[in-house]
C-alpha cells in the first residue's frame, strides 16, 4: 500500500498534467472556439404536436384577377400539390449571411461559441474578433472567458498590491519625532530666545529621514510592484464581455453585434476569430485560426438609376466682365505715375486680365470701357474734369482701343461704405443718411465737411472712392443670334445620384427631392421614410425596380400579401430579381416563408 505522501504527489502530478494535455488539444484544434452566423434563432425544445407545425399559406391575386395560393408545398405520391408540414428548426448556421444596409449602416451579428471541453478554471480565454472590410482589417473588442481560479489569482494579486500601497507613507509629518520637537520648541520659547535655526531646519533635524526616504523609494516602485503582483490585470474598458466560468461544463455562446458604416463599393465584410489561452503566469497557447464568416451586404444604392437629366439653358451672345483697381493720383492731378503707391502692381493685374480675356477661345473682346471716379471733396465741375482726365490717362497708358468714361463723385459707393462701416456710430450713420436729401452734390459735401466725423471719412473712406474700373464687353465667337436655347447636363441631379451611390442618403434626398423620380423614392426608402417612398412609387409607371422596392416597403409595413405580389411582378419584368431577392434579407424572409409556386420554374 502506497504511503499518503506518494498518493498526494501522484494526484498533484495528474492535476498538473491535465491543463497541459488540454492545451495540446487546443493547439491541435481538437476543440476550438468558433463563430457562427445565426440565420434562425428560435432555440427551443421541440415536441411533436400541432404547436410545432407551421402552415404558411397566403392568397394573392395576379394581374388578371385570378387567385394564386402560395404555400410550403410538396407533391404527394399521386402527384398532387399538398401543404407540407414542417417542424420549426432549432438552429440553422452558415459560413455566410446576407445582411441589409439601413441608414448607411450594417449590423453584423454572429455568435461566439466556446465548447465546454476548452474551458478550464485556471485559464483565461481571450477571443479576439477581427473585421476585414475591403482593404482594412480592424480589431474588434475582445471577449474574455475567465476561469474561477484565474480570477481568484487576479484578486489575490490586487490584494497584495493593495497591501503594498497601504505600506507607503510619504508624508514627512508621519516621521517627525514630535515629542522631542515640541520639547525643543517649548524650551526655547520659555527662554524668550529664538530657535537659533529656521523652523524647516528644526523639523528636518527631528524627522526620521532614513524612514522617510524608504517610504519615498517604495512610492517610486509602484509601477514595478503592480507588474509583479498583478500579472494579468482585470480589464474593464475596451471589452465586449468578461464572463467568469465558475465550474467546467456547459457550452458558452455569446451573441455579438458589430455595427459598421458602409462605404462606396462595399459588397461584403468578413470576420474571423483569433486569440489565445492564458494562465495567470502568462500565455499557454494561441488559438488555431478560424475560418472567415462572410457577410454579403445588400444595399439599395445598387438600384439607383444611372441616368442623365438635362436642363434648359439660355445662352446670351453678349457677355460682360468687370474688374476694379485702385490707381492713385496726386491731389488735383491726372498724371498717372506707376511709381506711386501700388500703381505698378494694379496696372499689371489689369494687363493680365485683359490678356486672359483676349486668349479665351469661347469669347472675343469687343470693347473695354475705363471708368474713373473721384471722391466728393472739391467742386463738382472740377471733379468731373479731373475724373475724365484720369480715365483718359489710364487709356493712353494701356494703348488704343479703350473707351474712357467718368463718374465725377462716387456718392453711391460712399453710401454703401458708410452703411457697412464698423467705426461710425449709429447716430453718425443716421445723420449721414439725412444729408442724402440735399440734392446739390456741392451743398451736400459742404454740409458733410462740418460734421465731427468728416475727418475720418476724408482720411479713411474717401481714398477708396478714387478707383478705376474696367467693363469688358465680349461676344461669343461664331454666334450670330442674340440668344440661343440649349440643354446641358443637370449637375445638381447628377450630384444627388452620386450621393445615393455613395450611400450619403440624407444629402441624396436633399438634392433629389424636387425631381420626384425613382431615385428620389429610393432615397426615401433608404432613410426608412417608407410611406413617402411608397406614395411616390405609386405615381410612376410600373417598372421592375419600382416593383422590387415596393416589395421591400410593403414587407417593412407588415403588408405581406402586397409585398409578395410586388416581388412576383418585379421578377416577371426582370428575372434577375429572383436572385437578388434571395440575397436581400427583407425579401428572402418572405421567400422562405411562402415559397411562391412557379417563381423558380
Amino acid at each position: 500500500m502506497k504511503s499518503l505522501p506518494v498518493i498526494l504527489s501522484c494526484i498533484l502530478m495528474l492535476g498538473a498534467c491535465a491543463p497541459v494535455r488540454k492545451a495540446e488539444a487546443v493547439r491541435r484544434g481538437d476543440f476550438r472556439a468558433r463563430i457562427e452566423a445565426v440565420q434562425e434563432s428560435s432555440v427551443q425544445k421541440l415536441e411533436l404536436g400541432t404547436d410545432n407545425i407551421r402552415r404558411d399559406t397566403l392568397t394573392v391575386r395576379d394581374e388578371n384577377g385570378n387567385e394564386v395560393f402560395l404555400m410550403r408545398a410538396a407533391r404527394d405520391e399521386n402527384g398532387e400539390m399538398v401543404a407540407r408540414e414542417e417542424l420549426a428548426a432549432s438552429m440553422v448556421v452558415a459560413a455566410f449571411k446576407n445582411v441589409a444596409e439601413r441608414h448607411g449602416k450594417v449590423d453584423l451579428r454572429f455568435d461566439i461559441i466556446v465548447p465546454a471541453a476548452m474551458t478550464d478554471r485556471r485559464w483565461q480565454i481571450r477571443l479576439e474578433p477581427v473585421l476585414h472590410i475591403m482593404e482594412d482589417s480592424v480589431a474588434l473588442e475582445p471577449v474574455l472567458v475567465t476561469g474561477e481560479d484565474f480570477r481568484r489569482a487576479q484578486q489575490r494579486g490586487y490584494a497584495r498590491y493593495g497591501r503594498f500601497l497601504g505600506s507607503i507613507d510619504t508624508d514627512s509629518a508621519s516621521y517627525l519625532r514630535k515629542r522631542e520637537f515640541d520639547i525643543f520648541v517649548d524650551r526655547n520659547a520659555a527662554r524668550n530666545e529664538g530657535l537659533g535655526v529656521t523652523r524647516d531646519e528644526a523639523v528636518e533635524h527631528y524627522t526620521r529621514m532614513a524612514a522617510l526616504h524608504r517610504g519615498e523609494r517604495r512610492d517610486s516602485r509602484k509601477d514595478e510592484m503592480f507588474r509583479r503582483y498583478v500579472k494579468s490585470p482585470i480589464i474593464s474598458e475596451g471589452l465586449r464581455l468578461d464572463t467568469v466560468i465558475v465550474a467546467d461544463g456547459g457550452e458558452l455562446r455569446y451573441s455579438y453585434v458589430q455595427t459598421i458604416n458602409t462605404r462606396p463599393k462595399l459588397r461584403k465584410a468578413e470576420i474571423e476569430l483569433g486569440g489565445g489561452v492564458f494562465s495567470y503566469d502568462g500565455p499557454v497557447c494561441r488559438l488555431p485560426e478560424s475560418g472567415r464568416l462572410t457577410y454579403y451586404i445588400s444595399s439599395l444604392s445598387t438600384l439607383a438609376d444611372d441616368i442623365v437629366k438635362y436642363r434648359m439653358k439660355v445662352v446670351e451672345r453678349v457677355a460682360y466682365a468687370n474688374s476694379v483697381c485702385r490707381i492713385e493720383f496726386p491731389a488735383g492731378s491726372a498724371v498717372l505715375d506707376t511709381a506711386l503707391g501700388r500703381n505698378a502692381a494694379e496696372m499689371a493685374t489689369i494687363g493680365a486680365n485683359i490678356k486672359a480675356l483676349s486668349d479665351m477661345e469661347e469669347f472675343e473682346v469687343d470693347s473695354v470701357v475705363v471708368v474713373a471716379s473721384c471722391s466728393p471733396e472739391g467742386p463738382l465741375q472740377v471733379n468731373k474734369r479731373l475724373s475724365a482726365l484720369r480715365g483718359k490717362a489710364v487709356c493712353d497708358w494701356l494703348g488704343a482701343g479703350f473707351i474712357p468714361r467718368e463718374v465725377p463723385e462716387n456718392w453711391q459707393t460712399l453710401d454703401a461704405l458708410v452703411e457697412r462701416d464698423t467705426l461710425l456710430t449709429a447716430a453718425q450713420k443716421a445723420d449721414y443718411g439725412r444729408l442724402a436729401g440735399v440734392r446739390s452734390p456741392d451743398a451736400r459735401e459742404d454740409s458733410l465737411s462740418r460734421r465731427d466725423y468728416y475727418p475720418y471719412l476724408r482720411g479713411e473712406v474717401y481714398p477708396r472712392l478714387r478707383t478705376v474700373s474696367f467693363k469688358f464687353c465680349l461676344h461669343r465667337r461664331g454666334m450670330v443670334k442674340d440668344t440661343i436655347h440649349t440643354t446641358e447636363p443637370d449637375t445638381l441631379y447628377m450630384a444627388g445620384v452620386q450621393a445615393l451611390k455613395d450611400r450619403n442618403y440624407s444629402r441624396a434626398l436633399d438634392l433629389l427631392r424636387p425631381y420626384r423620380d425613382f431615385n428620389t423614392a429610393l432615397a426615401y426608402c433608404a432613410l426608412d421614410h417608407d410611406e413617402a417612398a411608397l406614395s411616390l412609387l405609386r405615381e410612376m409607371p410600373p417598372s421592375a425596380k419600382g416593383e422590387y422596392v415596393k416589395a421591400l416597403l410593403h414587407a417593412r409595413l407588415g403588408e405581406e400579401e402586397q409585398a409578395v405580389l410586388s416581388f412576383m411582378n418585379a421578377c416577371k419584368m426582370d428575372p434577375a430579381f429572383v436572385h437578388r431577392g434571395n440575397l436581400d434579407p427583407e425579401i428572402s424572409a418572405l421567400l422562405k416563408k411562402y415559397k411562391p409556386v412557379g417563381l423558380y420554374d
